[in-house]
């Protein structure tokens, strides 16, 4: 029997099938769990309450939004491309969710442990722009049309920015694996020996940067709705409109995941002679969301003049600049080689 799932073609595909729902099915039921803390951090921010009636303490809202945009009528203007309007939201769906395929949640917890796992969910975020622009263009209408260009400008240029920023995490771990990245940070040094200290400005950088990549507040320029009424979705509804809003909250924890496995040890713990585990990542992907969720309440919105600026004059020299002083430093083993964890293992 075990040779069938081994050799057999048909029993390795049903293998990596399971693995996928193991992956997806937990983390859309997280995310409307997220989706709830997301909604009542604001509220509790804004003095009211929040989603408080479906379910105890109103823990059942999510699901019940979700039935909502299921049965409601898909609605699409006289004048959009049918196919391309209807596709849009799909591949932005499809791609933020196959970016987990490289994502470790544990040691040798991870569907597809490939060397280039970075330029890998790299690449993958960047198809991610597709979506939106196809679903601005199809929709017929100058206000989708104009936050889908500012959206997909917003993107790319902090796309820039983290990257750059990630290359000085690689240079010091002399790999872009995510398992080796966190491998890398254990040092018996506990929280202190994580690189969020060897690279401590790059983490604010990196935070801000995935802000404005996934459309959140303060950066939440495509959808501002004094300007163009919710951007590139506003001609959606139902179901279509659903995957677009799944999919940048896939996003986002995304990014809060990456944050936490690239600069906070993903999941090794904080204290030296605990066990690792799952658990410690979780609890960190669940702080940076906080973190994520606080800043929508609390920040104003940028000018877009403003967000730009931000992106290519400042984040963009900075994390360049960066990158080159982490060469030096990784170069000359300063420190003890804190820049050059590859040199540690002999």
């Amino acid at each position: 029997m075990s040779a069938f799932f081994t050799d057999h073609w048909l029993g390795i595909t049903l293998v990596i099938l399971a693995q996928c729902l193991l992956i997806i099915v937990p983390l859309l039921v997280a995310l409307a769990f997220l989706l709830y803390a997301d909604r009542k951090i604001w509220a509790a921010v804004q003095l009211r309450r929040g989603p408080n009636v479906v379910g105890p303490w109103g823990l059942l809202q999510s699901f019940a939004d979700f039935l909502k945009y299921i049965v409601k009528e898909v609605v699409i203007p006289a004048g959009a491309d049918k196919a391309v309007f209807l596709l849009a939201p799909l591949i932005s769906f499809v791609v933020a969710v196959i970016a987990w395929a490289v994502i470790p949640f544990n040691d040798g917890w991870v569907l597809a442990d490939i060397n280039v796992a970075i330029l890998y969910v790299l690449a993958i975020s960047s198809l991610g722009v597709y979506g939106i622009i196809m679903g601005g263009w199809a929709s017929n209408s100058k206000y989708p049309f104009l936050g889908s260009l500012r959206s997909a400008a917003q993107m790319i240029s902090y796309e820039v920015s983290l990257g750059l920023i990630i290359i000085g995490v690689i240079i010091s771990t002399g790999s872009m694996n995510f398992g080796d990245i966190v491998r890398a940070q254990d040092t018996g040094a506990g929280l202190f020996g994580w690189y969020w200290v060897v690279h401590f400005p790059m983490v604010f950088l990196f935070l801000i940067s995935a802000l404005a990549e996934t459309n959140r507040p303060p950066f939440d320029l495509p959808e501002a709705e004094s300007e163009l009424v919710a951007g590139y979705q506003v001609e959606y509804s139902s179901t279509p409109f659903l995957l677009f809003m799944i999919a940048e909250y896939l996003a986002m924890v995304l990014m809060c995941t990456l944050t936490a496995i690239l600069f906070f040890g993903g999941w090794l713990s904080p204290v030296p002679g605990l066990p690792d585990g799952f658990l410690w990542l979780l609890i960190k992907v669940l702080l940076l969301f906080f973190v994520f969720a606080m800043v929508k309440a609390i920040t104003p919105r940028y000018r877009y003049d403003q967000l730009m600026r931000l992106g290519w004059k400042v984040f963009l020299p900075f994390s360049l600049a960066w990158v080159v002083l982490v060469s030096f430093l990784a170069k000359f083993e300063v420190l003890g080689g804190a820049w050059a964890r590859w040199t540690w293992g002999g």
